[in-house]
């Protein structure tokens, strides 16, 4: 694609959720975790480098697709632009459902409902495998004739609009509107883990199609959110792939051929019959959610705000449609971002490689970005000011955290 919707909307996201970060803190309301908030951006960042390359491996598939449509539609027309959003946000719904109702589909789409908060940064937690399965469902629309580069923008401006209801600051708007539009307050629903909430609410923009295929639900009691068995992990390769490991180990453990085959697109939950029920999580004590908590590294919570706005940039780097790097350092580049937000959760979770993790990480990104962009002709101010980040992150995990972690090494690492 000649455009990179998500790179564009970065700003106005980003943005979003500062607004309501301050909002929050002002309010002293307790919306935001300091941990999780970490954990959900530095899942964000990595997602951001999937989406595009999930987008261009299916564009040519859907180009070759749209060989077969009857007819070629002009998606530059108005009437066009609402049937294909119409189109969009209607296969969305049960995209969605699927992500709920499937044993694959959960392991794909759960590490979205992993946190225990809801918020903008929520928001921006999305898998890393999910992306696939989504654009798998938008295939009809290129066979009915809209251009593929058509449908898979107008994919990315429908996820981007769903951005706005993950949000406990905004109330529940008049029945008019919530009549139809999927709501801050109908997504909160969405989000809950509470009985009467579970699977309901699968809406994208219109929440008209919950209420004609009957899986809609208002929001009538406070919400807890998360998974009725928590992650209790900010590691964002356990998250991604916890569901997929269990599903794996099912398959591996049955004797049955054929379960072994079905067990993917059985109804979510579902275990083979010589297997034992899986164990519930616990996300209750006495009657009171308990939330996951961990100890962190000391002092190193202003480094990974620092780090988390420094990697803004080299995540645009990868993602922005007018990035001066090559294919191949791109992917570098995002298999460097995933080691930087496992060193950041190693950080939360105090564990002893978490250090050693992000000093190489940091050095190793510096370095090659650095050289990357000199070669590339970059303005030498990118140049420069990657070396200086490398240089104050060099600074500050060698002398600030290194003199912290020496001090409260014994109190701090497990074992």
């Amino acid at each position: 694609m000649s455009l990179n919707v998500y790179a564009v909307a970065t700003p106005f996201v980003i943005a979003l959720a500062l607004a309501e970060f301050a909002w929050c803190v002002a309010r002293r309301n307790g919306y935001y975790s300091f941990q999780d908030s970490i954990a959900s951006m530095g899942t964000a960042v990595m997602n951001q480098c999937v989406n595009v390359a999930v987008a261009l491996l299916v564009l040519p598939l859907f180009t070759q697709l749209g060989q077969y449509a009857p007819w070629r539609l002009d998606a530059s027309s108005p009437l066009s632009l609402v049937a294909l959003f119409l189109g969009v946000d209607f296969l969305f719904y049960w995209f969605h459902r699927f992500g709920h109702r499937t044993n694959i589909g959960w392991a794909a789409h759960s590490p979205h409902h992993s946190t225990e908060e809801l918020n903008y940064a929520v928001a921006l937690r999305a898998s890393v495998t999910q992306r696939l399965f989504s654009f798998l469902f938008y295939w009809p629309l290129v066979l009915v004739g809209f251009p593929p580069e058509a449908v898979l923008a107008m994919v990315a401006f429908h996820l981007v609009l769903q951005f706005i209801p993950h949000t406990r600051v905004i109330p529940k708007l008049p029945a008019w509107v919530e009549s139809w539009l999927n709501t801050p307050s109908h997504h909160r629903v969405h989000h809950a883990r509470n009985d009467a909430y579970i699977d309901k609410n699968y809406a994208g923009f219109l929440i008209i199609w919950d209420r004609m295929f009957g899986t809609y639900a208002e929001e009538t009691e406070p919400c807890s959110y998360g998974l009725t068995t928590p992650a209790n992990t900010w590691d964002p390769t356990a998250i991604n792939f916890q569901a997929w490991a269990r599903l794996a180990a099912d398959a591996v453990a049955t004797k049955s051929h054929w379960d072994r085959l079905r067990l993917w697109v059985m109804p979510t939950g579902w275990r083979p019959a010589d297997l034992p029920p899986r164990a519930l999580g616990y996300w209750k004590q006495e009657g009171r959610e308990v939330k996951y908590h961990s100890r962190e590294l000391p002092g190193v919570r202003g480094y990974l705000v620092f780090q988390l706005f420094a990697s803004m940039p080299f995540m645009l780097l990868v993602s922005h449609h007018a990035s001066p790097l090559s294919g191949w350092q791109k992917v570098a580049l995002s298999l460097l971002l995933w080691a930087m937000a496992t060193a950041w959760s190693g950080m939360l979770e105090s564990k002893r490689w978490s250090e050693a993790l992000e000093l190489a990480r940091v050095l190793a990104m510096g370095v090659a970005v650095t050289l990357w962009l000199v070669r590339a002709g970059a303005p030498q101010t990118w140049s420069a000011l990657t070396a200086s980040w490398l240089m104050v992150s060099l600074v500050w995990l060698r002398v600030a955290r290194g003199g912290a972690s020496r001090r409260s090494q014994r109190t701090f690492f497990p074992g």
